[in-house]
């Protein structure tokens, strides 16, 4: 849900799709490569939540590098601007076109192939249309590992993952979406192919190009196939759900896990009781896994690589006794460890319904933010404060990625209120907010980017200094400004 909307639509391209254009499209990618009719346009141009709506000529569904490279240099000639798309479930608006956009969108869903896989050396080639979840079933296959894991991986592409180097659930362990990365295929503003796809986890050669387009929302370039770092598969899982005392508890008890588990801890995720039960009022299928006098609640999950031996202690072993030494401790209150793969996914589910949830339970307004690990007990409080002080009936329901310091902080409107009335409030909740997050040091943005919906908070918040190199970079790589245009920066 949008933090705040943009004060006004930034200048972009607006050359039109002419007939003769139009034609040559079809010659590179085909009729089937080609939506122009509004009623197929209709999912490409509107955001997964519904509240964007923009307009295209035309979109456009190349199946190879090659057809994207073709398409890139023909709208570049033309000056026609080109939103790229994956799998359309970003939040920020990134992949959605402006209403005033008059180019194309293009979808990388066709470019869905898994080119290699290297189980000996650890790694994958894939094209950018490749579904995440795909590609984490392909490792499985392999008896390895893609550690990338977000609610949206039954339908997000890894193009889009890698573009706006999205986190998720493992980061604690496996770091960000670009540190999953060896190498990267680019079609650069002019049409041009940059072959970076290096299995290499040394090459020092000049500058790091990659890091370029990953994180920069396809507004310097489009990613078109990468080559992805694969982890052994695990073969030892234990998942426990937590009843905690407060925030400084569930800090407490993930500082202690790591030793207890011999570095085994995989994700560590927090809960309010509020998010919890919104989700499983709108979520089919889950279930309370634990019900305890707290609002707060811990999703903490180890795994290894190596099998348990019979007779030997495992996972579900270390974390059972480390759950009676936390119980002893009083940081944990209550806890239940996931015995069957179905409690498992129960487990899962519930943590990543999340977004699916709180689009169904109504208007609100969610904050992508992260600050240091050990601050975040006093984020939420003062955060709380300020959001309640300016609007007592809201609803808060914060959860996050407690490891890494990334929090959803995220609230319902109160109940009876319109999204009309509610987005009257989101100015002065916006800045106190991000105000709060930047005093301690935080990321008004930690993981789902910038896009249209935090235009205007990146040019507050970051420095004039900052902002220059970023659109000095942006118009060197894309003079014409026609890649994603109005996304990240205005120009």
């Amino acid at each position: 849900m949008p933090a705040a909307n943009p004060s006004s639509q930034p200048a972009i391209p607006t050359a039109p799709l002419t007939a003769q254009m139009r034609d040559a499209l079809r010659a590179i990618v085909g009729d089937k490569g080609l939506i122009e009719d509004d009623h197929g346009k209709q999912p490409f141009v509107t955001d997964w939540r519904g509240l964007l709506v923009g307009s295209a000529g035309a979109v456009v569904r190349p199946g190879s590098t090659e057809e994207v490279s073709k398409v890139v240099r023909l709208c570049h000639e033309h000056g026609v601007a080109i939103v790229p798309q994956g799998g359309n479930t970003g939040l920020m608006g990134g992949a959605t076109p402006w209403p005033a956009h008059t180019g194309i969108v293009l979808s990388l869903g066709r470019m869905n192939r898994v080119l290699d896989v290297d189980p000996v050396g650890y790694a994958m080639t894939v094209e950018a249309g490749c579904v995440l979840q795909t590609l984490q079933e392909t490792a499985a296959e392999h008896d390895r590992f893609l550690p990338l894991s977000l609610g949206a991986q039954g339908s997000c592409m890894i193009g889009g993952n890698l573009s706006t180097n999205a986190g998720g659930v493992q980061v604690l362990r496996y770091g960000n979406a670009r540190n999953l990365v060896l190498g990267l295929e680019v079609v650069l503003a002019n049409g041009d192919v940059w072959d970076g796809l290096r299995a290499l986890k040394k090459d020092n050669t000049g500058y790091d190009l990659k890091h370029l387009f990953m994180g920069a929302e396809g507004t310097l370039g489009i990613i078109t196939k990468a080559v992805l770092k694969l982890w052994p598969a695990p073969k030892d899982v234990s998942t426990a759900w937590l009843a905690v005392r407060d925030p400084r508890a569930a800090l407490e008890i993930l500082s202690e896990a790591h030793a207890a588990s011999e570095d085994n801890v995989g994700s560590c995720e927090l809960m309010s009781r509020a998010a919890i039960d919104m989700i499983l009022r709108h979520i089919p299928g889950t279930q309370d896994p634990l019900k305890a006098d707290t609002q707060w609640y811990l999703l903490l999950e180890w795994s290894s690589s190596r099998a348990r031996q019979d007779g030997a202690e495992g996972m579900s072993e270390k974390m059972e006794q480390f759950l009676a030494d936390q119980l002893e401790a009083g940081r944990v209150l209550d806890a239940v460890i996931a015995h069957t793969v179905s409690q498992t996914r129960n487990m899962w589910r519930i943590r990543e319904g999340s977004a699916e949830a709180s689009r169904a339970e109504g208007p609100g307004m969610s904050f992508d933010v992260s600050v240091a690990i050990s601050r975040i007990p006093e984020f939420i409080d003062k955060g709380l404060k300020a959001v309640l002080d300016i609007l007592p009936t809201i609803r808060p329901y914060p959860l996050g990625h407690i490891g890494d310091g990334n929090l959803h902080f995220s609230f319902m409107g109160p109940k009876g209120m319109d999204q009309q009335t509610l987005t009257q409030y989101k100015p002065a909740i916006t800045r106190a907010v991000n105000d709060l997050v930047t005093s301690m040091g935080g990321s008004i943005s930690a993981e789902h980017g910038i896009g249209i919906d935090k235009l205007d908070e990146l040019s507050h918040y970051r420095s004039k200094t900052e902002l220059d190199i970023m659109r000095t970079i942006k118009r060197a790589l894309d003079p014409q400004n026609i890649m994603n245009p109005g996304k990240v920066l205005r120009l």
